[in-house]
Formats: structure tokens, C-alpha cells, sequence
């Protein structure tokens, strides 16, 4: 199999972590893992069960392919999957294989975001929702802060919190449209 990043090396055994085995590419150090070895891994060396924040990724970064890439062994296009709306980061998933390609740096970023025992939450659609998510969020900011300034901005987020939860949200915002 050759590296579906560089497409001029084959892929060698590597280890991502202890017990659990990849096929690594020497040049990229990218890895391509299988989700059965790697769902035995997490079962035998233990899950946690605390969803992370994808918040956290602004702070981290790795190398990222851009384009589409061909699975290793079936060589059809695999998908991406957004790891956070913060980061460019994105999973690479081939269906057939059930089988994912990591950038270099990726393990890292996945390990310590403590999502090492997490990747199929990546690939589910909850996940992937809430990236896009946030990704509207920002942009939605990023509108308003050209337009309010940033007291402004703030104050509109605290009225927006305050309202988030109360009991008459529909009649308080009827009564400040209504002029």
C-alpha cells in the first residue's frame, strides 16, 4: 500500500500507541488505522466517557491534507470529517475499509484534545453537526463585529443569554420588535 498523502511511499507497520498498531508512512508521518484493530484497542486499554470540547483546538494544530485522498487499499476517494470548527483539521474516512487516514501530527492532536478513544465520535453526525455549528456561530460574530462595536457586541450577548432561557423569551422579544 502506498501513502495516500505523498503517493510515492509505501506504507510500513508503525505504532500509534502502545497496543495499538497503524500502517505509517515514513516521509508524512501520516498513519492509516483500522477502526477494528482500533476499536479492540479502546476496548482493551478502557473508553472515556466525557465528550470534550471541540472549542479547544484553537490552540493546536497539525499538518492537514487538503485535497481529496484514495484509500490505501480500495483506492476510492475517502471522506473528510471536520474535527472542529476551529481548526482545519479533518479526519479522512474510507466507508469500504472502515479504515482512516491521520495527517501528521493528527494522533497528537486527537490525544490531546482526549479524543484519542473518541475517533467515531468525529464521524458521527451529532459531531459533525455541532462543527458546523460553531462555524456558523463565528461567522455570525464576525458580521456583527463589523457592524456593533465590541461593548455593543458584548452587551448583545448578555441580553441574548439572559433570554436564552427565560420562561416569556417570545413576549420580551415581541415587546422589543414591536414599535
Amino acid at each position: 500500500m502506498q501513502c495516500p498523502k505523498c503517493h510515492t511511499i509505501h506504507l510500513k507497520p508503525t505504532k500509534l500507541d502502545d497496543g495499538l498498531l497503524s500502517m505509517g508512512c515514513s516521509k508524512c508521518n501520516g498513519a492509516f488505522v483500522s477502526l477494528l484493530y482500533y476499536r479492540d484497542w479502546v476496548e482493551r486499554s478502557g473508553r472515556s466517557h466525557e465528550v470534550p470540547d471541540v472549542g479547544l483546538l484553537k490552540s493546536l494544530e497539525s499538518e492537514d491534507s487538503t485535497g481529496a485522498l484514495n484509500c490505501p487499499k480500495c483506492h476510492k476517494i475517502m471522506q473528510k470529517y471536520r474535527i472542529s470548527g476551529c481548526s482545519s483539521n479533518r479526519l479522512d474516512l474510507c466507508c469500504t475499509c472502515d479504515e482512516a487516514w491521520l495527517d501528521g501530527g493528527e494522533w497528537e492532536l486527537l490525544k490531546a484534545l482526549e479524543l484519542s478513544k473518541e475517533i467515531p465520535l468525529v464521524f458521527s453526525e451529532r459531531w459533525q453537526r455541532q462543527v458546523r455549528q460553531q462555524l456558523s456561530e463565528e461567522a455570525r460574530r464576525k458580521r456583527f463585529s463589523q457592524v456593533l462595536s465590541e461593548e455593543d457586541l458584548q452587551k448583545a450577548d448578555d441580553i441574548r443569554d439572559w433570554l436564552k432561557n427565560h420562561d416569556k423569551k417570545h413576549d420580551i422579544m415581541f415587546y422589543i420588535n414591536h414599535e
